[in-house]
């Protein structure tokens, strides 16, 4: 049979086709959370030598106006402004840079806000600044000029939080995330979750940086009206690995995994204390996103957690953790995500994987062994069997979630339980879908249960908590007998007038 594929695509000449202005749009659609385009920012300042970053959430009353993201690096000309403000803007990065793909300032911040601006100032040049304004910006990629005077002011404004004479200043408006409304408390409630939530990611991400004596994060909230400081706390470092006593006294061990394209690549392995209830374990997802590969480019964490399709993560491996520093060249073998917020890797490492050693000859694949049976020992040592249940799903806090999955094992191949607010008859409280494997409870006692907070997916953790403790093993059987239905009737009642007594309190209280 013939053909007359060719492999080699012939051309006829060649046209410039520049980006349309809507690529701006696209390149803020990135999908970066809050904390991941942060770390984007710092990571800019690390390899501007910063010695102290500075992360300032301006508020006027109950209203956030800015966020902006201050250090003491080397600082910027007017020149360098203009690289660091255009699309893919080519700059020689050293070979231990954080920086990549001359996007990351710019899609990180127009992911979150309306308009970035960035002012800056160096040893030897006057005060820059430029403004990206997402309008201008879709319309002909027209980037601003700042004036020079208010981009001093801006500079000055922070001469001691550390800034002395050369530094840059990123400012955020037009926030996405920031409350609306901010009365209620919503303002203080968004910060605590935000800064929290901040705090966490920084210090995992960062922890390399932030162990050093000679480099500090930190996280203010100012009101630009009275000049209070709400907040102003240093971010901690979170080692991955950071266990007060290793799981297991063989580890860390180190491993090569041979790649015929790259070389040698060194995997650390550790088996993590089992039961551990510190920030330093628990900081990453869940049971099953922590465990797996934890890679490292130029110090910085890039992925925490995953096999990159090596094995599939089970619950008994959630003491495996393994550190691998990614080689300094680029290569197919491991691709960073533009975001730095993971790493695709080639069937060639997984590969090299099966046949990775430590001096001693002991394999991987025995590591992988030796943190199951770690994990299973620490059960039969805590005196207890649990039965697997079927795992709990959507509407149940992350956190319920985790614990549940720690505590008890999971059926194999069982979807999980979800719990959602549903329209129901006012005489039950809950209803149960075993096909779709759903509790629904009775919306018109929401408002009561959540005492007139604002409601959301993952609302009255307590209560859902409450109601899957009961309600779990119903979905693990395909009926229910006499016994299990005259149960189902009895929490019915109780719950249905605990409901309504809720009811009568709000009513009373107004």
């Amino acid at each position: 049979m013939t053909t007359d594929w060719q492999f080699d695509v012939p051309t006829a000449g060649s046209k410039h086709l520049p980006p349309d202005a809507r690529y701006m749009e696209a390149l803020s659609s990135q999908g970066y959370r809050f904390e991941v385009a942060i770390a984007d920012l710092v990571d800019n300042s690390i390899d501007a030598g910063a010695k102290d970053v500075v992360i300032h959430f301006l508020r006027d009353g109950d209203e956030l106006v800015s966020l902006l993201v201050v250090d003491d690096g080397r600082g910027m000309s007017d020149e360098d402004l203009d690289v660091a403000m255009t699309v893919g803007g080519r700059r020689d990065y050293a070979a231990n840079a954080l920086g990549m793909f001359g996007t990351g300032l710019k899609s990180a911040s127009l992911s979150h806000a309306a308009s970035v601006t960035v002012v800056s100032t160096t040893k030897r040049t006057r005060t820059a600044g430029r403004r990206w304004l997402m309008e201008r910006a879709v319309s002909g990629f027209q980037c601003d000029i700042v004036e020079p005077n208010y981009a001093q002011t801006l500079l000055d404004r922070y001469a001691d939080r550390p800034i002395v004479w050369q530094g840059t200043v990123i400012r955020w408006d037009g926030v996405k995330d920031f409350p609306k409304h901010g009365g209620g408390g919503q303002t203080d409630r968004y910060l605590h979750r935000t800064i929290n939530k901040l705090g966490l990611h920084l210090g995992l991400y960062l922890h390399r940086f932030l162990s050093r004596d000679n480099f500090n994060i930190t996280i203010a909230v100012e009101d630009v009206r009275t000049g209070t400081v709400y907040l102003d706390f240093g971010v901690e470092p979170l080692n991955p690995f950071g266990y007060p006593v290793s799981g297991h006294p063989d580890y860390p061990r180190r491993y090569t995994a041979s790649v015929p394209s790259i070389g040698d690549v060194d995997l650390e392995a550790h088996v993590w204390t089992p039961k551990s209830n510190i920030d330093e374990y628990k900081a990453v997802g869940s049971v099953i996103d922590r465990q797996g590969f934890y890679f490292y480019r130029n110090d910085r964490l890039v992925q925490a957690g995953g096999w990159n399709n090596f094995r599939q993560p089970e619950q008994h491996l959630s003491l495996a953790r393994v550190a691998v520093d990614l080689p300094p060249s680029r290569s197919d073998v491991f691709r960073l995500t533009v975001k730095k917020a993971g790493v695709e890797t080639s069937p060639e490492f997984t590969s090299a994987l099966e046949k990775s050693t430590d001096s001693e000859g002991h394999s991987f694949l025995e590591y992988l062994t030796q943190a199951d049976t770690t994990y299973r020992d620490a059960r039969k040592r805590s005196g207890t069997t649990r039965k697997p249940v079927v795992p709990a799903g959507k509407g149940f806090d992350p956190a319920v979630r985790e614990t549940i999955a720690e505590e008890l094992p999971a059926i194999p191949y069982e979807d999980p339980i979800a719990v959602r607010w549903q329209k129901l008859d006012t005489s039950v409280f809950f209803d149960i879908d075993r096909e779709n494997r759903t509790i629904a409870l009775n919306q018109h006692y929401r408002p009561a249960i959540l005492g007139g907070r604002r409601g959301g997916l993952n609302d009255a953790p307590l209560l859902k908590s409450l109601m899957y403790v009961l309600l779990h093993q119903v979905f693990e059987k395909e009926y229910s007998g006499s016994r299990e239905k005259d149960n189902l009737q009895l929490w019915q009642s109780i719950l249905v007038s605990a409901a309504r007594a809720e009811l009568d309190r709000v009513g009373d209280d107004d």
